[in-house]
């Protein structure tokens, strides 16, 4: 259950990036059920690799280099399906940030296993 919601949270930024930038295009809703799925394995397979081989540029730069890594995982994607678009590296790396702000956004809602969360502040 927990991988379905994850992948719904990838496919709403991806759909979100490709409604507020232009370099970003996809064809249809299954389309980007296909990137989200596709985007998960890559970032679970290929990015720890490259933040390994990365890791004295990311150092260097304090992290940043990550953005570049995630735009770079983006745009592979749009590299292995025909009907998502990445123009160029540019709205790729804005790309980057749409999708993980939204993963950020979304995920503050879900616990470790998956589920939703709801938490309730009280005043003592």
């Amino acid at each position: 259950m927990g991988f379905l919601i994850r992948m719904t949270i990838t496919a709403i930024g991806l759909w979100t990036a490709s409604e507020l930038i232009s370099g970003i295009s996809i064809r249809d809703t299954a389309t980007l059920l296909w990137a989200a799925l596709v985007l998960g394995i890559v970032n679970a397979v290929v990015r720890p690799i490259a933040i390994v081989l990365t890791l004295p540029i990311t150092l260097l730069s304090l992290g940043l280099f990550l953005w570049v890594i995630n735009a770079a995982m983006i745009g592979l994607v749009g590299w292995f399906l025909e009907g998502f678009q990445v123009a160029s590296f540019g709205a790729a790396l804005l790309a980057a940030i749409v999708v993980g702000l939204t993963g950020w956004i979304g995920n503050a809602f879900i616990g470790e296993r998956g589920n939703y969360e709801i938490v309730i502040a009280r005043r003592g």
